[in-house]
């Protein structure tokens, strides 16, 4: 509605094959370090290849399924090849998530007073910023006091029985997932390799605003960044199809840049970004021979994924 077509073609038409080639480097090289990461957050428990192929295929299932069922996907892929369990690797993912949001709204709130018009967005960032501190102090606090809270949980009254024989006695593993909350070496050391893959990020979109504006300053690669990760933060459609190029449409909008130009390089950058986690999330299903029907009527089904779980355990 916003965007012109013709501005739309001509910005397709200039784009350049280097471009293109940039963004697929930098896209896999977001993927090393985001493996690196998410390895700090499981302690080192698995190896680099599986945590790279975890991620690709959690980003690649994201692509096909609503809601990110695709972290799910992740949990129930390197959960079982690795033995930890499914539970115990969805906490890391959790967490993982949650310092993205951390680093997202801290990244929108330091560059926001260099953004003439913006200030709708402080309230998003502060919202998001205070809900996720606070539900990192309530992770910390079960993870710090684990053999409290296993015992009050304990004596809960729940009348399911699905919650009391199979989930209840997996409380232990989900809080081990927890250890990079409470051990203040892992901690610091997943922050600053969650950090590093912002740093990626950041190049990369401020190379892609290079292509839209002239001398733009580097703080612009780092505010589109952060508000384009607030903005595909909720659950949608199955690659945040339309949300993703809304979110980098209207960041972009903010900086000055006309939305036809803007639409182009946002379609341009999530294809390129949808076809590399395909290409190693397949690669990772084969490897760790998975099926992708089998996966996708689990998924769909995602007490059965609890039930997969406990029911190995039992």
């Amino acid at each position: 509605r916003f965007s012109h077509m013709q501005d739309i073609r001509e910005a397709l038409k200039s784009v350049k094959l280097t471009f293109i080639l940039i963004m697929l480097v930098l896209s896999v090289l977001s993927l090393v370090v985001r493996a690196i990461a998410w390895r700090t957050i499981l302690g080192k428990q698995v190896s680099l290849s599986a945590a790279f192929f975890g991620v690709s295929e959690g980003y690649f299932l994201n692509n096909l399924f609503p809601l990110r069922l695709g972290e799910l996907g992740r949990a129930l892929s390197v959960g079982r090849s690795s033995g930890l369990g499914i539970l115990h690797v969805l906490s890391t993912i959790i967490i993982e998530r949650a310092f993205d949001i951390v680093y997202a709204a801290g990244i929108v709130l330091l560059t926001l007073p260099l953004v003439v018009g913006a200030d709708w967005i402080k309230p998003i960032a502060l919202i998001a910023f205070g809900v996720v501190l606070l539900g990192l102090l309530v992770l910390y606090l079960i993870a710090n006091n684990r053999e409290k809270f296993q015992v009050w949980i304990g004596r809960r009254k729940f009348r399911s029985r699905f919650i009391t024989e199979r989930l209840l006695p997996q409380v232990s593993k989900v809080i081990d997932g927890m250890s990079a909350l409470v051990k203040p070496s892992q901690f610091l050391l997943s922050m600053f390799w969650i950090g590093m893959t912002w740093v990626v990020w950041m190049v990369m979109y401020y190379f892609t605003v290079t292509q839209l504006a002239v001398n733009p300053p580097l703080w612009w690669g780092l505010f589109i960044a952060g508000l384009l990760a607030l903005g595909v933060a909720v659950p949608s459609a199955p690659a945040a199809l339309g949300v993703y190029e809304g979110s980098l449409v209207g960041a972009l909008a903010i900086l000055g840049v006309s939305t036809g130009r803007a639409l182009a390089y946002a379609v341009i950058l999530h294809v390129i970004q949808i076809t590399v986690t395909a290409v190693f999330g397949l690669w990772g299903l084969i490897r760790d021979g998975q099926n992708l029907s089998t996966l996708f009527s689990t998924l769909s089904n995602q007490k059965k994924v609890a039930e997969l779980e406990t029911g190995e355990e039992l």
